[in-house]
């Protein structure tokens, strides 16, 4: 794996080998010294033009535990808002010494852009461009279902036969686009549910059932529920008529969390609008993985910087 830019290009079997290394950094994260000495010396970039300093700070603890040297690079009030591009950028973060750059971009296919370039020889890892994709995410999404659908039995383990409801904005979500091709190609089956209007052009083709009807979803037990924000900085329409139609309509509020079945698990990539798409009971509650995503997310990221720049060598 030289880039981790989209999960659609994983297989099972590197998906699987990169849950299941995420397993052994979860371990040393239970140790007094929470720390690998792996990438002591090597540099780590955040390369963000976009705001997220929940992802930002998941890469920066990921990569501090393994030791490894972090630049954090913001767009805002850098060279970027002087009229710098992506290439001149990248050209300089590799003048500088950066093994790594994990990248955050307001326009999809960035990182690829990054990635097919001779701008810089180094790993590149996409954190989320545009309304494509954000694979770290799915993987600790995977990673959070895995352990608590297998337990201890997780390892090695896919997520077969497991039934998934996605649901809310589908069209401004890379989340929800990384995580449809991730979870098919661990076995899942994935429901998209949303009002029409925010459902992608195209998604027909996609392995997936599209509902537009939440209570008849929820009514067939899905193993997860997993509730999308609502993008309000990325609509430049209105959507739906308001916030209180769509909680009404397409909110998991306490009626609906008290009808699933006792084992469904909810959960929310975060951050969350609670009220809107998801009630603060349904967030508080025990079948919530909130905020074992959060945790589970530092595991991830550790994982990928380092299959990265490590290869196989063993977790010490």
């Amino acid at each position: 794996m030289k880039h981790l830019l989209s999960t659609k290009d994983l297989s099972r079997d590197e998906a699987i080998r990169i849950l299941d290394v995420a397993e052994d950094m979860a371990d040393v994260q239970t140790r007094e010294v929470k720390r690998l000495p792996t990438l002591r010396g090597r540099t780590v970039v955040n390369l963000f033009f976009e705001d997220s300093t929940r992802t930002r700070i998941s890469f920066e603890a990921a990569a501090k535990r393994l030791s490894a040297d972090v630049i954090n690079f913001s767009a805002k009030g850098s060279s970027v808002s002087k009229g710098e591009g992506l290439k001149d950028t990248a050209q300089t973060l590799g003048a500088m010494g950066a093994e790594a750059v994990v990248i955050r971009h307001p326009a999809s296919g960035a990182p690829q852009v990054l990635a097919q370039s001779d701008w810089i020889d180094a790993p590149i890892v996409n954190a989320g461009d545009g309304t494509h994709e954000h694979p770290t995410q799915a993987l600790l999404d995977a990673f959070t279902m895995r352990r608590r659908l297998h337990g201890d039995a997780s390892r090695g383990a896919g997520l077969d036969g497991v039934r998934v409801a996605i649901v809310g904005d589908i069209l401004h979500s890379r989340v929800a686009r990384s995580n449809l091709w991730l979870l098919r190609t661990l076995g899942a089956e994935v429901t998209f549910v949303a009002p029409a209007t925010l459902i992608p052009l195209g998604a027909s083709g996609w392995p997936t059932t599209i509902s537009h009807d939440l209570d008849a979803t929820l009514a067939t037990g899905p193993d997860v529920v997993m509730m999308l924000r609502i993008q309000a900085e990325r609509m430049n329409a209105a959507y739906f008529p308001n916030a209180r139609e769509y909680a009404r309509e397409w909110g998991l509020h306490d009626e609906r969390l008290l009808s699933l079945p006792e084992d469904t698990i909810v959960m929310h990539p975060g951050p969350m609008n609670r009220g809107l798409e998801i009630s603060a009971r349904a967030a508080d509650s025990e079948r919530s993985t909130v905020l074992e995503q959060v945790a589970n997310g530092v595991s991830i990221r550790m994982a990928v910087l380092y299959l990265l720049l490590s290869g196989e060598r063993e977790v010490v």
